[in-house]
């Protein structure tokens, strides 16, 4: 049903149903159908305009290579150059679909450039010299390139810049001509313009007689403008690109203008040679004139990085108009160049941990040494402990036994009345040197076995030995022995010279010294080991030769084990004997 369209009535009405139908019909087509329409030619136009418009995908990064090799392109993705890149080459152009060709293009590689690039370009002014026939003798080129001091974009805003040159007519020259050319690089595109163009002669009085002057003038166009620009012509591959063009605002003014848009093509702007003002060889010439220009390369289409440093880059292409002015379509593309090795976190951490490792090797490696020297040592020690005790055993039960043996036949010999007196006495002495040498063969095995390696057995030793001697000469024997500990090893040397020296004192003493007793004192603090021999007898006073060699002896024994040994005497006072060492820990 229509707007407004009621249900149809039961077959009797049909006719006037029929009728109501079409006139809803009508009244619904009346109102809506110009909206319909309406809104279907908006929709074709905006279609047609985006279809027109969308030139993003105009312009393409088309290929990267580094020294000569390409690199593959992932769309969008960032592109990793790897560290230290060289020949660097950005390769770009329009894209395949393009629906044109961009007249001027620049780039630059934002982090790195700073400022944009645009190719090879040049344009400029000449001044020809040419003889009668109408032959070129001599050109001086004056030419421009990139932009002009002043330019802005747009001619009615841009500024223009004043130049003023100097020049000598040659030989040969009778003519000069004024050439305003787009002709530099064969792909420069852009604008140029020049207004206000005087060249004047100057004369001997520095008078200037103008030669040839622009044909516009200050005052808007006129009669004689249009006839001054008849001895003026278009030239080039393409004349049509050579204009005059207003510029600046409020007044305007006229210039000649170069509207350079084929890269293959040029055009330019000179005065005829029938009009061209006589010269001759020799002549001063002062040339000035206006000018602002805007220009690049056509076809500009990669770009040239020899090095690259380490960061973050955005390569970005964009598309000029004619007048140097961005048109909005541009396209990009993320470089990286990553960091050195060396300063890189994780490279350190490396190396830290390269380091760590090695030193790690290298410290069980000295200590696998050590301990492997250290084994050695105490098994050495182990075996040289074994044979120093069975040196001990072989003498106690071999020796030991045999000089005792021979001791007892003395003594049996020595009570045989049988034999004669003098023989009795000979065995009496060999049964005397038979208990010396078992004594001292007892003193050597105390001295050779190892389980004496301590200063405990020392001084039990001591005690025994002083005890002994002091008992057969019929001597006091006092002891200050205070705990020497048992874990305190001493190597057998120290034990024999350290109780040769107090086996030396107390014969000193029932020798010379005429006392009645002895008093052997021993402590250990510290590390410190002290022992001291001290008698009551007559004493001697220190420094008299007839104290003998035994002294001396004591002193070298001490010196030969890192001690000291000295000697407190006076002449009724008595003697003490100081022994003083420090006990090291057997290595």
């Amino acid at each position: 049903m229509f707007p407004g369209e009621s249900p149809c009535p039961p077959l009797p009405a049909l006719q006037s149903c029929y009728t109501d139908k079409t006139a809803a019909m009508l009244k619904w087509i009346k109102f809506s159908g110009p909206l319909l329409l309406a809104l279907w030619a908006v929709t074709l136009y905006a279609a047609n305009e985006a279809s027109t418009n969308d030139e993003s995908g105009l312009l393409e990064i088309r290929s990267v290579s580094l020294s000569g090799k390409a690199i593959p392109l992932h769309g969008d993705a960032k592109l990793n150059l790897g560290r230290f890149p060289e020949n660097v080459v950005f390769g770009f152009g329009p894209s395949k679909g393009a629906t044109r060709v961009p007249v001027r293009l620049r780039y630059k590689l934002e982090g790195f450039d700073t400022q944009w690039h645009e190719g090879d370009s040049e344009m400029h002014l000449a001044v020809r010299f040419n003889n009668d026939a109408g032959d070129q003798v001599f050109q001086k080129i004056y030419p421009v390139s990139g932009y002009s001091a002043g330019w802005q974009g747009e001619l009615t805003n841009s500024f223009f810049t004043h130049r003023r040159e100097t020049l000598v007519v040659p030989p040969q020259a009778s003519r000069v001509l004024i050439v305003i050319a787009s002709a530099g690089p064969p792909t420069t595109v852009g604008v140029y313009v020049v207004q206000g163009l005087v060249v004047s002669r100057l004369g001997a009085d520095n008078h200037t007689e103008v030669l040839l002057k622009s044909p516009f003038s200050d005052q808007g166009e006129n009669e004689s403008d249009t006839a001054a620009l008849r001895t003026w012509a278009r030239d080039g591959l393409q004349p049509s690109m050579a204009k005059i063009v207003d510029v600046g605002q409020d007044p305007t003014t006229k210039a000649f203008a170069l509207f350079d848009d084929d890269p293959f093509g040029h055009c330019e702007w000179h005065n005829l040679f029938q009009y061209a003002p006589r010269v001759k060889p020799g002549d001063h010439l002062v040339v000035e004139w206006n000018e602002m220009f805007c220009m690049g390369s056509g076809d500009v289409r990669s770009a040239i990085y020899p090095s690259l440093p380490p960061g973050k880059f955005q390569f970005r292409l964009e598309e000029l108009n004619l007048m140097g002015v961005p048109t909005g379509v541009e396209t990009s593309l993320a470089v990286i160049v990553p960091q050195p090795y060396w300063k890189e976190p994780w490279y350190w951490v490396m190396i830290s941990l390269a380091v760590t490792l090695i030193l790690i090797v290298i410290s069980r490696y000295f200590i696998s040494q050590k301990l492997r020297r250290e084994m050695m040592r105490l098994e050495n020690q182990r075996m040289l402990g074994q044979e120093r005790l069975r040196i001990a055993h072989d003498i106690h039960d071999d020796l030991g036994a045999r000089v005792t043996q021979i001791s007892l036949l003395s003594a049996m010999a020595h009570d045989n009345l049988n034999f004669p007196e003098k023989a009795r006495a000979d065995f009496d002495q060999i049964s005397r040197m038979s208990r010396d040498l078992v004594s001292a063969l007892y003193e050597t095995v105390w001295a050779v076995n190892p389980d004496n390696d301590n200063l405990d057995a020392l001084g039990n030793y001591i005690c025994q030995m002083v005890n002994q001697l002091c008992s057969r000469a019929h001597f006091g024997c006092r002891f200050h022995m205070q705990d020497l500990p048992r874990e305190v090893e001493v190597s057998s040397q120290t034990r024999h010279n350290i109780s040769m020296v107090v086996k030396e004192a107390v014969h000193n003493v029932i020798k010379h010294a005429k006392a009645s007793e002895v008093t052997v004192s021993m402590a250990f603090t510290d590390g410190i080991l002290t022992a001291s021999v001290h008698d009551d007898g007559c004493g001697f006073k220190l420094g008299e030769s007839s104290a003998g060699n035994g002294l001396t002896n004591m002193k070298q024994r001490l010196e030969d084990i890192g001690g000291t040994c000295w000697i407190e005497s006076a002449p009724g006072k008595g003697t003490t004997v100081h022994v003083r060492l420090r006990v090291k820990p057997l290595s």
